[in-house]
């Protein structure tokens, strides 16, 4: 598997994240999108995202397997205030279900943080709806802070918590 970094625009890498984001959505990820997400919309997302990649506000890694597909990404968000600049957000960490427990999401938190660290952040914080999610984050040492009831929507409707972890560098 590879973990790059990508922050400019490429019609295939847009393509193969759109993929990874429409799995994730039809699989019940609450991610921010409801069901059913078009190609349009989650294309338009991606290229927002290269774009604050490419203004150094955020990282955006995407994991690919031996054939070059992308199978995961995960973000590093700079972006914060002015009374934070030690401080990142690990965001949208997304792994297509064909792909999962083969430890793509642990490869991608792995140079994520370490990607964090060299930018200088002492504190990573995210927050995650997926229980799966949850143990991989524990296992790798992240703190649970706890969990806020009825925090989103799910894709298909009805709400769902989230729990929040941070990580201190």
């Amino acid at each position: 598997m590879n973990i790059r970094k990508l922050s400019s625009m490429d019609a295939d890498a847009i393509r193969g994240l759109s993929e990874v984001l429409i799995d994730c959505v039809e699989g019940g990820a609450s991610v921010s999108f409801m069901a059913p997400l078009t190609r349009d919309r989650a294309d338009a997302f991606w290229s927002e995202v290269i774009a604050a990649a490419a203004r150094g506000e955020r990282l955006l890694l995407l994991a690919e397997d031996p054939g070059g597909r992308i199978v995961g990404t995960v973000q590093v968000v700079f972006a914060q205030y002015e009374n934070q600049p030690h401080r990142a957000d690990i965001a949208k960490m997304l792994v297509h279900r064909a792909a999962r427990r083969r430890g793509v999401g642990e490869a991608l938190l792995a140079r994520a943080e370490s990607l964090a660290q060299q930018a200088g952040k002492t504190l990573l914080v995210l927050d995650t709806a997926s229980g799966d999610a949850e143990r991989l984050y524990a296992k790798k040492g992240w703190q649970r802070c706890g969990v806020i009831p009825g925090y989103a929507l799910l894709p298909h409707g009805g709400l769902c918590d989230t729990t929040v972890f941070y990580r201190t560098l």
